[in-house]
């Protein structure tokens, strides 16, 4: 007898089950340990990957609070690398695994907020746990990550005795290279300097006496207005809107001053973006053609102008293919360089350059140095700057282009053009700035970007 089959029960259709909520503040905490690994290990740009418009997907992602708390994370994470590291090494019995990068990351967010930063420590820790076990890389070192924050959050201050050296926060290749160049007393002096957060400093279109009383600022011997401590957002400061003031360090000012009189005069500014040198220039009367080879850079350039009511012809192109109708009466060279003298407020410079690096760009400013000579008028200025702080970038630049180029001279830069850094001005009469130069009271509130200048006149 054939047996009938029964007829199948209809299955029950899958319920799905919404995703349990993320706790608060993990994404964030998960994106500084992203791209502190980015900034570290693959030697990319930190503002790059935090930039609002163009940055990494993830932190675009994320709200305005999250954006600025990942921010303070990496800077303070990267300005104190050296210390970070000691104070984990001395609460592990042994070294982290080789290869453990993932987790590394995780414990330097985790002490960079403990140790420096004004978030509750059981939130750290928990966070970083939550993290760690999430992480298929890591999640067996959890309870090390859990034990590790926990003692460092008890024993902060003094885990913290033994780590006042500021070379503990430099790459050993740097502070090497600093003590060949200004010896080993200027070395540490710097390096202290790049352990302390930036004061933000200013440039006044017109009168700086004034712009320093509405920001609740002060004025600096150079003329440039300083505000140490302030909080918020820049755009929100009084006159931002009117275009009486822009953001520049005091140091990165001094070159553009170098020229003197400007009125009625042609200027061109071979490297103008993001535009502060070449405000100066427009601000003190000359007929300014500002060219950078980045056509989207060029663009913020012209928006901060229409703020400031300033004037400027712009052009789009590489110097070596810059073809004007006649040569210029002034011409400004700032220079693509490693940026080393921006550490203090640019702490990824530290772990993304390379002594290779240093030399590949000296190279580059010499050739753009050759080719800016070119476009100056007989009798005019040449003005050639940057912000490395290593003379293989300026100082040796300056003095090879002056042996092969009998038509130009080094006219000296004078003490009094610089007040209050009569010793940024060298026996050749270049301008050499520090960071540990311009003292003010505090360390919060002294030193100034590490700058190198050189005025070349052309003969008549």
């Amino acid at each position: 007898m054939t047996k009938i089959a029964k007829p199948r029960r209809p299955s029950k259709p899958a319920v799905s089950r919404p995703a349990a909520p993320e706790r608060p503040g993990l994404a964030s905490r998960r994106v500084a340990a992203r791209l502190l690994s980015a900034v570290v290990d693959t030697r990319t740009s930190l503002d790059g990957l935090t930039d609002r418009g163009h940055g990494h997907p993830e932190f675009r992602a994320l709200d305005g609070r999250d954006q600025a708390l990942v921010k303070a994370i990496l800077t303070v994470a990267l300005r104190r690398r050296g210390t970070i590291e000691a104070v984990i090494a001395a609460c592990i019995e042994k070294p982290l695994p080789t290869g453990a990068a993932a987790l590394r990351h995780i414990l330097h967010v985790g002490v960079a907020q403990i140790l420096f930063l004004d978030v509750p420590d059981a939130a750290a820790v928990d966070l970083a746990v939550s993290q760690a076990t999430a992480d298929p890389r890591v999640a067996r070192f959890a309870k090390l990550v859990n034990a590790v924050l926990r003692r460092i959050a008890r024993e902060g201050e003094t885990l913290l005795q033994g780590t006042e050296d500021p070379r503990l926060d430099t790459p050993a290749w740097l502070f090497e290279r600093w003590t060949q160049a200004y010896g080993e007393a200027a070395a540490l002096a710097i390096a202290a300097h790049h352990r302390v957060p930036a004061p933000l400093d200013f440039t006044a279109r017109a009168d700086p006496a004034a712009v320093a009383e509405r920001i609740g600022g002060d004025v600096l011997p150079t003329g440039t207005v300083r505000l140490t401590g302030g909080e918020g957002l820049v755009g929100e400061l009084p006159g931002f809107e009117a275009g009486e003031w822009w953001v520049q360090d005091a140091a990165a000012a001094l070159p553009a001053r170098l020229f003197g009189d400007l009125k009625g005069r042609r200027a061109a500014d071979l490297c103008a973006a993001p535009g502060g040198k070449t405000a100066q220039l427009a601000a003190a009367g000359a007929r300014v053609t500002a060219l950078d080879i980045s056509a989207s850079r060029l663009r913020r350039l012209k928006e901060n102008f229409a703020r400031l009511g300033l004037e400027a012809d712009t052009e789009v192109g590489d110097l070596a293919a810059f073809r004007p109708d006649a040569p210029f009466d002034a011409v400004l060279l700032d220079a693509p360089c490693s940026s080393t003298g921006t550490i203090r407020r640019h702490p990824d410079v530290a772990w993304t350059k390379t002594p290779e690096e240093v030399e590949k760009l000296a190279g580059v400013q010499a050739r753009m140095l050759r080719q800016a000579a070119d476009l100056v008028a007989p009798g005019g200025l040449l003005v050639f700057s940057n912000c490395s702080l290593d003379p293989v970038e300026g100082e040796a630049v300056a003095r090879d282009f002056l042996a092969e180029r009998p038509d130009f001279r080094c006219e000296p830069v004078l003490p009094d053009e610089v007040p209050g850094l009569a010793e940024a001005v060298t026996p050749e009469g270049f301008l050499r700035t520090t960071p540990a130069m311009l003292a003010r009271g505090t360390p919060e509130a002294s030193g100034l970007d590490g700058f190198f200048a050189a005025r070349l006149r052309r003969a008549g």
